[in-house]
C-alpha cells in the first residue's frame, strides 16, 4: 500500500476488535508476531513503520509527530478506528503521540520512554563536538559518529540517523498528559534502554495509567515473559 510518499508493508488478519501493534527502532513486523498470535479472536494489524523492514524511508527527516500523522492515515486506509494500540520502545513513543491526538480504546506500552530531560553532555558527545571543530579531521565527524554512537545509530542509513536524533530528543510529557484512555505500562526490571524510573515518570503523567514491572526481564520483556504478558493483557483488554 502507498500512503503519501511511503510504500507500506503490513499484515492484517482475523476478525473482531482491532489490535494494532507497533515495533521498536530497527525492527519489523516479525518482532510483534509472537505476541499477536496469542490473540486469535481479534483483528490484528501490524506494519513495518517507515524506514524499517520492507516499508520505504521517509523522504525528509521525520519526528514522532510525523510518524503519528502517518499512522493515522494508514489506519484510515485499512479501515481501523479506535483500536487497542500496543507499542514497544520507539513504537510505543509513536503510540503515545497517536493516543494524545486520535481516538483509541486502550493503550499498552512496552519499555517506551516518554520524558526527555536535559542531562550532562556525555563523553561521546564531547568527543564528537571536539572532532567537529578540528579543521583537518572535522570532515570526518560523520565517520566518527558511526563508531562512537549507539548501535541503532551506526546501523541506520544517513536519513534514518537524522530521524533517530529527532525522535530520541523529543519530550512527550505533554502528549502523555492528554491521553484519556486506559493505559497499561509493562516494563522489565532489568531494562537499561528505558529504565523503570522512566516508566514511573510516565505513569505519573497519565490520567488512567498503571505500571506492571516484570522482575528479571530486559527491554524485551514482552517477548521474554510472553506467557505472563499475555495473561496480563487478557485481563486488561
Amino acid at each position: 500500500m502507498r500512503i503519501g510518499e511511503i510504500d507500506v508493508n503490513y499484515i492484517q488478519y482475523g476478525e473482531g476488535e482491532d489490535i494494532v501493534l507497533l515495533h521498536g527502532w530497527g525492527q519489523n513486523i516479525e518482532m510483534m508476531l509472537p505476541l499477536a498470535r496469542k490473540f486469535p479472536n481479534y483483528r490484528i494489524t501490524i506494519l513495518d513503520l517507515p524506514g524499517f523492514g520492507k516499508s520505504s524511508e521517509p523522504t525528509s527527516v521525520w519526528n514522532i509527530f510525523d510518524y503519528a500523522t502517518f499512522l493515522h492515515a494508514f489506519l484510515e486506509q485499512v479501515g481501523v478506528a479506535s483500536p487497542i494500540l500496543m507499542g514497544h520502545s520507539f513504537g510505543g513513543r509513536v503510540a503515545i503521540c497517536y493516543a494524545s491526538r486520535y481516538n483509541i480504546s486502550k493503550l499498552v506500552l512496552f519499555g517506551s520512554p516518554c520524558v526527555r530531560e536535559d542531562t550532562k553532555v556525555s563523553l561521546k558527545e564531547k568527543t564528537l563536538k571536539t572532532v567537529a571543530k578540528m579543521p583537518i579531521v572535522g570532515k570526518l565527524s560523520n565517520v566518527a559518529k558511526k563508531f562512537i554512537g549507539s548501535s541503532d545509530y551506526r546501523n541506520a542509513s544517513p536519513r534514518m540517523r537524522d530521524i533517530l536524533v529527532q525522535v530520541v530528543n523529543q519530550d512527550l510529557s505533554d502528549c502523555a498528559k492528554k491521553i484519556t484512555c486506559p493505559t497499561l505500562l509493562i516494563w522489565g526490571s532489568l531494562d537499561t534502554a528505558a529504565p523503570v524510573e522512566d516508566a514511573r515518570k510516565l505513569e505519573a503523567l497519565l490520567k488512567d495509567g498503571a505500571l506492571i514491572v516484570l522482575d528479571g526481564y530486559t527491554h524485551y520483556a514482552y517477548l521474554e515473559a510472553l506467557p505472563q504478558v499475555v495473561s496480563i493483557l487478557e485481563h486488561f483488554i
